[in-house]
């Protein structure tokens, strides 16, 4: 058994990474990323207000764009932006560019330098300092800092060339216009830092959306998907066990008869759907319960008793939500496999002997029963990332589920991996716990 969670264990990383890498590849290519967005953006504001010169496209300039695409990985090919995602391939930090000027042009500052075709003057970022950079064709030959002829990269500065055709290849690739059309430009040096900044740092990116980090954005998240996800966990295993082996021992009652009506009534309604109509009838019209929100404004400034009711007060209708759908499988899950195992000859030879039909309930059936439920308990953890889109949309709950659906709909890709990621890894681990589970309640079972 050991052998088996080990290799259980060891294809958590292949599987993650086919996971995220098809998951990247499809954002990469979906329309509305976070470049276009952006020139979409600035072509509206241009619009409005005016266009400039100097703009590449959607009211940016060249050099705006290139910033956007260098953040976030446009300027690469899939699999190095991916490597870079991972951080097993570093990134390019503190980028600086300035081009080498053609013999006839002019330049700013071109006294300071012998051969503009070769040599040129960049500003390094972070560090207010300029250096020379010196080529010989696509080589570097000198970078050094413009104050005291020291190399640059012995700070850990790296350089290099960018030629005419390189510069158009990129500009091609942008706006997907002919080669023919690229404009011209000149050859021109880039200086940068690098720096492995992805998931294996703990680095999944800045949102495009909201501006902040993508991992503070899902910790802010998790407490409120954690406190849905166990009060639901407790709600539907405390009713529904419960309750479905009181109707295999009232099979065809009117207990059981009634209560089937009543959880396959709530299967049947979408828990979005039930919140709408609460939240028109409970909420806007009777004023029973808050319209939306987890808390009142005023929630801070209320004493500890006052938290607890208002907390209670704004969770009701929600947790209604998420618990009425769960109802049906549990329940009929325990009362079928419960009713299976009544009927078995183990069950009868022991209340045969003496064993009284309660101890042959609780004693016998009940835990090869709840087996196959057991089989789904290591899901639980997924918890943490748990959330209805839809219900967290209708009660305006700052949730896990919500920060998805704003990622989708904002086409926010750094977001949309961060979630993705977090919860593809509490799947693949909750199905490796789900086994354990197996194992430790069913001695029969061997994993080998």
């Amino acid at each position: 058994m050991r052998d088996y969670f080990i290799r259980r264990f060891l294809l958590i990383p292949p599987t993650l990474l086919g996971v995220t890498l098809l998951v990247f590849v499809i954002t990469r290519f979906a329309p509305g990323g976070p470049v276009e967005r952006a020139l979409n953006e600035a072509q509206k504001a241009t619009e409005e207000g005016g266009s400039g010169s100097g703009q590449a496209g959607g009211g940016m300039s060249e050099e705006q764009v290139e910033e956007l695409e260098e953040e976030y990985g446009y300027d690469k090919s899939i699999m190095v932006a991916y490597l870079q995602w991972l951080g097993l391939s570093p990134r390019e930090r503190l980028l600086s560019k300035s081009e080498f000027v053609p013999l006839g042009m002019e330049k700013v500052g071109q006294d300071l330098i012998k051969d503009p075709k070769n040599e040129t003057i960049v500003l390094l970022k972070g560090t207010g300092r300029e250096a020379l950079i010196k080529r010989n064709g696509v080589e570097v030959t000198s970078a050094t800092y413009m104050d005291n002829d020291k190399s640059i990269e012995d700070d850990g500065w790296k350089v290099r060339i960018e030629t005419e055709s390189d510069r158009q290849d990129r500009w091609v690739q942008r706006s997907g216009e002919d080669a023919e059309k690229a404009p011209e430009y000149a050859d021109r040096t880039v200086v940068f830092k690098t720096r492995f900044e992805g998931l294996l740092q703990g680095n999944l990116g800045l949102s495009t959306n909201f501006g902040d980090p993508v991992w503070d954005l899902i910790k802010s998240r998790i407490p409120v998907a954690l406190y849905f996800g166990i009060l639901t966990a407790i709600l539907t295993y405390g009713i529904c066990l419960p309750l479905g082996i009181l109707k295999a021992i009232k099979h065809r009652t009117a207990i059981d008869n009634l209560t089937s009506v009543l959880i396959f009534v709530g299967y049947a309604i979408p828990g979005f759907a039930l919140g709408s109509v609460m939240l028109v009838y409970l909420g806007a019209r009777e004023g029973w319960f808050p319209m939306f929100g987890l808390t009142d404004p005023d929630f801070d400034s209320m004493s500890l008793g006052a938290q607890i009711l208002d907390l209670a007060h704004h969770t009701i209708l929600p947790l209604l939500c998420y618990v009425v759908g769960s109802f049906a499988w549990l329940t009929m899950m325990m009362k079928n496999n419960l009713m299976d195992n009544l009927a078995a000859d183990y069950v009868r030879t022991a209340v045969s002997k003496g064993v009284s039909f309660r101890s042959a309930v609780f004693k016998h059936a009940f835990r090869n029963s709840f087996i196959p439920i057991a089989s789904t308990l290591g899901q639980l953890i997924t918890m943490l990332v748990a959330g209805s889109i839809l219900i967290e949309t209708v009660f305006d709950i700052q949730g896990f589920g919500l920060l998805q659906y704003q990622a989708l709909l904002g086409r926010d890709q750094t977001v949309i991996m961060g979630t993705l990621t977090v919860a593809a890894f509490l799947l693949v681990l909750g199905n490796i716990l789900s086994d354990l589970i197996v194992a430790m309640v069913d001695p029969r079972v061997k994993f080998n």
